[in-house]
């Protein structure tokens, strides 16, 4: 008798053990929607491979839940249409996860298309990790529980690049120059706003709204800079309408300070190097020269493919995957969901978290110059020999920006 209820108490112990890693050498499968062709197919490539190896990075035992990440691109051409279609191909091939980040103006119709899909689809739910799409709307009024975002929005991020700019005289008369649509509009919106709270001694002296990946030759923009008389130039411009901007920059010879959002994103360093002596700042959630871990994944990417590792974000994401997965013992997207509100983690920064109540990542900031490679700061930026070297950390607290979201969460 006594023997029986030991195995009893044995097999209710095993039971109990098998349910907590169920999801032990399950695969995970990603469905990354993103442009893989057109304008922007060099940052979309790039990062769909950086997605490839952080994935495989932290597969099986390398992740407290012993999953396996698979990431599979699918091409959106950079069209939001696109997108959805691509949205409801991954949905019926039984993808739970899906990632996007490249343009806001995809990822606000996608996060919409996503919890609409719940709402009519019970029991097959997709989340969606945005990395890098970010207008604040995501996180504010068009927050969904579905949707989480591991970069820091365009409020974080201007709100930590005018406190930096307080500490800068040399800045005076601005020219803004971003792309046309919510992204660089707000960049413009909140820098205004920035800039009045902290230099209300410099004004902006002119400011454009481009298409986005339309322009070929930005010569009559930089004409217009240079009229201005501007000493400081702010951008959020990203992949080719950055790279064009400072191409005709450097053509033009005009050498001004730039404060910008992008400057490290494929193309763009080659094109800064190619200038000499430019003095750009960025705003961004990393720089160039990590260390540990991090530093590893830098050199291994390069090694691989001989380009730059630079979406950190992408760590942070399956970082927290894989430790969500572990608290909610499962791989069901709405569980891991749960699991992640509020969920503290060790990112690329430190101890990092997606805020509970709108699904924002809170993340300290760093402002880095871009210089020639240096003793200490040594990972060359496209084998240019320059570098983004570190010059402030922001704490997170300095970036984070209060949310309007009132979200809906469903009954488990």
């Amino acid at each position: 008798m006594k023997f029986a209820l030991k195995l009893v108490a044995t097999g209710i112990m095993m039971a109990g053990a098998v349910g907590a890693f169920a999801q032990k050498g399950e695969t995970v499968k990603i469905a990354m929607i993103e442009g893989l062709s057109g304008p922007f197919a060099n940052v979309g490539q790039n990062q769909l491979r950086s997605w490839q190896m952080v994935a495989a990075h932290f597969s099986g035992a390398k992740n407290p839940a012993g999953v396996n990440f698979e990431v599979v691109g699918m091409d959106s051409k950079s069209s939001p249409q696109e997108a959805l279609n691509l949205l409801k191909s991954a949905a019926d091939q039984g993808f739970r996860y899906v990632t996007q980040g490249n343009g806001s103006n995809v990822a606000v119709p996608l996060a919409d298309a996503v919890a609409k899909y719940n709402e009519r689809n019970p029991g097959k739910e997709i989340v969606y990790f945005n990395y890098a799409a970010v207008d604040p709307v995501l996180t504010n009024e068009k927050c969904t529980f579905s949707h989480f975002r591991f970069d820091a929005d365009t409020s974080m991020k201007m709100a930590a690049l005018t406190a930096f700019m307080k500490d800068q005289p040399k800045v005076s008369k601005v020219y803004l120059i971003n792309q046309n649509y919510s992204h660089g509009q707000q960049v413009a919106k909140f820098f205004k706003e920035g800039l009045a709270r902290n230099r209300p001694d410099a004004k902006i002296v002119g400011e454009d709204l481009h298409p986005l990946g339309q322009v070929k030759d930005f010569s009559p923009y930089v004409a217009k800079i240079k009229a201005s008389g501007a000493d400081t130039i702010v951008t959020g411009n990203w992949g080719q309408d950055m790279t064009l901007l400072i191409k005709a920059l450097n053509d033009s010879g005009l050498k001004v300070p730039i404060y910008a959002y992008y400057a490290g994103v494929s193309g763009t360093p080659t094109a800064l190097a190619s200038g000499g002596d430019l003095e750009v700042y960025q705003i961004a959630y990393n720089h160039s020269n990590y260390v540990g871990e991090v530093g590893a994944l830098m050199n291994e990417f390069k090694k691989k493919f001989n380009d730059d590792f630079y979406t950190f974000s992408i760590y942070n994401a399956i970082v927290l995957l894989g430790d969500a997965m572990a608290k909610a013992k499962s791989t069901d997207p709405m569980k891991v969901a749960s699991a992640m509100e509020g969920l503290k983690f060790k990112g690329f920064n430190g101890e990092s978290e997606i805020r509970k109540t709108d699904h924002q990542m809170q993340q300290g900031l760093w402002i880095s110059k871009w210089q020639k490679v240096d003793a200490k700061n040594k990972y060359s930026v496209e084998n240019t020999g320059f570098t983004f070297a570190p010059v402030k950390y922001l704490e997170p607290y300095i970036a984070s920006t209060p949310t309007s979201c009132d979200m809906k969460r469903p009954s488990l």
